[in-house]
């Protein structure tokens, strides 16, 4: 979403590189080229005048006029300033001291509320609570089962006394769910409200009412990011008429330009507390501030990507597979990597997954056009190999890899492939486990220098071969007496034979030095 504002402010950066020390012109072509990417962001424009008006301000500072790198101080400067106006800190629910915790949504129709109800009842029951969703949106058709059909989804029961389409009392509903969630126990309410295509009085005036009669813990309005410059009156709309604690965010990974997302908590002041970016259930978290900024400045998002790894990969298997690397438990097969593989698909998209790491901002468009189908195509031709060829892939010969890939319905060239890259990475994680280093790198111990065998480098002169000598008979002659030369010196650079003493005052001498330069030479 955030990718026309993350190469221009790119490019600005890139302007400030290998300079000492930035002149007044520099730090305003720099703002300049940084309100010119907000707007083209769609970000509002109050918003842009306090955001670039607080970098210049620092930028004048001590802080960069003192700074070793002016321009690394400056990108610095613009990531807090993001940290800033994105809200700041992780904002985290409140939950109630007694009796179930509500949770109200309220937004516009369209904006993804009863998607998201499922979501977020999904993302608690993770925390280890035990939620119970609400459908008191009566008036679009068909939301009352929409709602069910996504409980079933995430295993949370729906309370859903009405049928819908325009019939039943949405008040009373939400009235009747927090008995309903006392008698079965349940400790979180989440209560999906209807909306409407735009800001009515009949919209907000019910909203209120099941406020009133739910008194909720954390009301939470939904905006979709992609609705540009009208996320942000709608937002005010709803704080007005109904109020909020906090924002969620839909379909961040959407291709808007997601200025509204950069807007909203600045303009009114309430957090950004959870982030939807994806069709599954489980594109839902917590929004952090710091890591949307970081992901902006294109530095990657690893944290997060740690964490989803720490819910996603089986830490048993990972145990053994980092047992089979370092060669105590046995040896890393196929079928080992096909497990691996397998635990990070867990994670979603490839592109999504590279997505997250530093720098990869400048492969954008070939993480866009990665086929995720190349995965499936590498599983087919691994489950089309026998037991013991995935634990042997040395077996594999030219018959076998011709059956393998008439079973895979794939080429042999790509069975070559897979085998070849197998053995060079198994090869390569084997080295890094045992503390080898990495492959090729000069210097590293254990390892092979760039381009020479263990032990050798290029300076290193070939045994068994002398000097080449010159063509020319002369120059043969010239060669041959300094070699001789060198040899009845022993091969002192100072041309003296080896082990005789020197007397360095009576050399100093001849050499008709300056007065008293002697005293170096004692």
């Amino acid at each position: 979403m955030f990718a026309t504002l993350s190469d221009r402010l790119a490019d600005t950066f890139k302007n400030l590189r290998g300079k000492g020390r930035l002149s007044e012109a520099d730090i305003d072509a720099t703002a300049r080229e940084i309100r010119i990417a907000l707007l083209e962001a769609d970000v509002a424009l109050p918003v842009v005048k306090e955001f670039v008006g607080a970098v210049k301000e620092r930028a004048r500072g001590e802080e960069v006029s003192g700074a070793l790198n002016p321009a690394q101080q400056i990108v610095k400067i613009v990531n807090e300033e993001l940290v800033t106006i994105l809200g700041g800190e992780t904002r985290r629910l409140r939950y109630a001291k007694t009796g179930p915790t509500v949770i109200m949504l309220a937004g516009l129709q369209g904006a993804g509320k009863t998607t998201l109800a499922a979501k977020l009842a999904h993302w608690l029951k993770e925390q280890g609570k035990t939620p119970m969703l609400v459908a008191c949106d009566l008036q679009r058709p068909n939301a009352v089962k929409q709602l069910q059909v996504n409980g079933e989804r995430v295993g949370v029961p729906v309370f859903a006394p009405e049928p819908g389409n325009g019939v039943g009392d949405p008040v009373g509903v939400a009235r009747a769910s927090i008995d309903e969630a006392k008698r079965k126990l349940h400790d979180v309410v989440i209560v999906d409200t209807a909306g409407r295509l735009g800001i009515d009085a009949e919209m907000m005036q019910q909203a209120a009412d099941i406020r009133d009669a739910v008194q909720p813990d954390e009301v939470l309005f939904v905006v979709d990011a992609m609705i540009g410059q009208d996320a942000v009156v709608t937002a005010q709309a709803f704080l007005e008429g109904v109020g909020y604690d906090g924002v969620v965010l839909t379909k961040l990974d959407g291709d808007a330009r997601g200025g509204a997302a950069l807007s909203i908590a600045s303009i009114t002041g309430k957090p950004v507390m959870f982030a939807s970016a994806g069709e599954k259930m489980t594109d839902f978290d917590l929004f952090h501030p710091d890591r949307m900024a970081s992901r902006i400045l294109d530095m990657g998002d690893v944290m997060t990507l740690i964490e989803q790894a720490e819910k996603a990969f089986d830490q048993e298997q990972a145990a053994k597979a980092a047992a089979k690397l370092s060669g105590q438990g046995g040896e890393f097969t196929l079928d080992d990597f096909l497990e691996q593989m397998q635990q990070v698909r867990k994670l979603g998209s490839m592109s999504k997954i590279m997505g997250m790491l530093p720098g990869m901002g400048q492969f954008r468009e070939q993480l866009e056009n990665f086929d995720e189908r190349e995965i499936d195509r590498i599983q087919a031709i691994i489950q089309s190999m026998t037991p013991a060829e995935r634990a042997n892939p040395k077996m594999i010969d030219g018959s076998r890899r011709a059956r393998i890939a008439r079973g895979s319905g794939r080429q042999v060239s790509d069975v070559n492939s897979l085998v070849d890259r197998f053995f060079e990475a198994r090869k390569m994680m084997l080295s890094m486990a045992r503390g080898g280093g990495m492959p090729g790198m000069p210097g590293m111990p254990g390892m092979p220098g760039m381009g020479g065998k263990r032990g050798k480098t290029k300076a290193q002169p070939k045994k068994g071969k002398g000097a080449k000598r010159s063509g020319n008979p002369a120059k043969a002659a010239q060669q041959a007496a300094a070699e001789k030369e060198k040899a009845a010196s022993g091969g002192n650079p100072f041309g003296t034979p080896a082990g005789e003493d020197v007397d360095y005052e009576k050399a100093a001498a001849a050499l008709d030095l300056p007065k008293d330069f002697s005293k170096f030479l004692k």
